[in-house]
């Protein structure tokens, strides 16, 4: 099926949320699978609500997660312009012929007199309400005479009463609609503007698009759009509605406005505090509302690896089988079929999420990993722009040594301790407390560095041989000590292997710092 063409069609109305992504990426993966081609369409005809600040982070949101558009925006094709408010000739085209068809009409109703047909529908129960047509122009002579009133017309959609449309949803199967159910609905304003459901129906048409891929939310549509395609003579293209990404714990819609109650359900409230310490990390405490797991800006701005997120949305309404789970996108393209969709809601489970990303980012080579952690450093200025092999080195030394303790790539942050000069080491005042509040702590780690000075290799397996002849000499136990030499090289009680770190800070750095860390605890002592 090589001549397939899909498309999304987003509004820049708000940051990209992670249902528009599942949409785009079914789009995508169905587009892949079959040789054809993904369309990137802006529907900007909602003049009042567009953003065009938000446009470029939707952009660069598709593109970080490697859902590569082969028509659009910045590419260009045979169907330009890919802005829907650039097209607007072609609409006026299509309504120009709806109404002499007579599939359409000059509406002059006012609002109120709309809602009082409504209400009086209501009120009578006489069942679905529909629009008597009463100021319906039939022709230039009753246009005149309504303008002449003062009143300003509406075109509508003139619908069927009677009959049924019959049509066969990839996802969903055979769905049935009443025409007597539909409305007369609008698709160009008093202003001339046009309705969503006539530009993305005449777009779509116009560009060739042979299957739309869309959220469960649109079918209601479904009915008009069908109606305006048969009235321009145009092919109807497969229909596939996906169900909805549903809310953490719940088969509610996911939604970008309630992230104070996702809050509620733990696991996505640990998820935003894991990104918002990261932010901290970076000097950054002010927090947008678009950073909440819900937006895709917020896996950019912590570190996340796109692939697995993509992995993570594939399987949120889709499965190749009841035991296979771990994919890349190359895998995702060769399997990826519509009638492996499911029809119910799948809940967006942020700990299941967390488990796909640390996956990932393990299965990464450590020099790719390493390039993920640079952009942290840099920004928390705890690393140069264009860093040498020295400064890669001692990164990669940090990212091999604390393995899975880096879930996401802003977890480096958690390490700037090895990067800070060493009379610059901030200290956990708990952990400094708690680990110096022993009589003998600071004796024994005096003893040690004097040990340590002595030692000329300043290796992992060196230094631990080192600490188990201290211990035994002195006849201790190793958490005696090993607690105050840990806060004392690095500032907190938490962290990888004791001996990775030395090995990593140097001879000259851990000397230098367990010195500061004594002449604290001297102060602390009144000494």
């Amino acid at each position: 099926m090589s001549d397939v063409r899909v498309r999304i069609a987003p509004s820049p109305t708000g940051a990209l949320h992670v249902g528009l992504v599942r949409t785009a990426l079914y789009n995508w993966l169905f587009a892949r699978h079959h040789g054809g081609k993904f369309v990137l369409r802006i529907d900007d005809t909602d003049v009042q609500r567009n953003m065009a600040e938000v446009l470029q982070p939707i952009l660069e949101g598709l593109r970080w997660l490697g859902l590569d558009w082969d028509e659009g925006p910045e590419k260009g094709g045979p169907y330009e312009p890919y802005y829907q408010s650039r097209r607007t000739e072609l609409h006026q085209a299509a309504v120009d012929r709806l109404l002499h068809t007579g599939h359409a009409y000059w509406d002059y109703a006012t609002p109120e007199e709309i809602a009082e047909e409504r209400k009086q529908a209501i009120d009578s129960k006489q069942g679905v309400f529909r629009y008597s047509r009463r100021w319906m122009a039939e022709g230039p002579g009753e246009r005149h005479k309504f303008e002449a009133m003062g009143r300003k017309p509406v075109v509508r959609l003139k619908m069927p009463s009677s009959g049924r449309l019959d049509l066969d949803d990839l996802v969903r199967g055979r769905v049935e609609f009443d025409w007597e159910r539909e409305q007369d609905h609008v698709i160009q304003r008093q202003d001339g503007t046009f309705l969503y459901h006539l530009a993305s129906v005449v777009d779509d048409a116009e560009m060739g698009i042979t299957h739309i891929i869309r959220a469960e939310e649109h079918l209601s549509n479904t009915p008009r759009q069908v109606f305006i395609l048969h009235a321009l003579s145009k092919p109807v293209p497969k229909f596939a509605h996906l169900p909805y990404v549903a809310e953490p714990g719940s088969k509610n819609k996911l939604s970008k406005r309630k992230t104070k109650q996702y809050m509620k359900n733990r696991d996505f409230a640990e998820l935003v505090e894991h990104g918002q310490k990261i932010r901290r990390g970076l000097g950054l405490d002010e927090i947008p509302d678009t950073f909440s797991p819900v937006f895709v800006d917020f896996y950019r701005e912590t570190g996340f690896v796109p692939e697995a997120i993509i992995n993570y949305l594939a399987l949120l309404g889709w499965s190749l089988d009841d035991r296979t789970e771990h994919f890349n996108p190359q895998d995702l393209v060769s399997h990826f079929t519509l009638e492996r969709v499911i029809r119910s809601p799948a809940s967006f489970d942020t700990n299941r999420l967390m488990a796909f990303e640390v996956r990932h980012m393990m299965e990464l080579p450590v020099e790719r990993r390493v390039e993920l952690v640079m952009p942290f450093l840099v920004r928390a200025k705890v690393a140069p722009e264009s860093p040498d092999d020295g400064s890669k080195k001692k990164v990669e030394q940090i990212v091999e040594a604390a393995g899975d303790r880096i879930k996401v790539a802003g977890d480096i942050l958690d390490y700037v301790c090895f990067f800070v000069p060493d009379d610059r080491l901030s200290y956990d005042e708990k952990s400094f407390s708690k680990a110096f509040g022993k009589p003998e702590a600071a004796g024994l780690l005096a003893r040690f560095r004097a040990r340590l000075a002595a030692h000329e290799q300043f290796d992992v397996d060196p230094l631990e041989k080192l600490m188990e002849q201290f211990v035994k000499d002195e006849g201790i136990k190793t958490n005696q000590i090993i607690h105050a030499l840990r806060v004392a090289v690095t500032g907190t009680a938490v962290g990888f292997g004791m001996f990775d770190a030395m090995a990593i800070l140097g001879k000259g750095s851990c000397l230098a710092r367990i010195d500061r860390a004594l002449s604290k605890a001297g102060r602390m002592d009144g000494g």
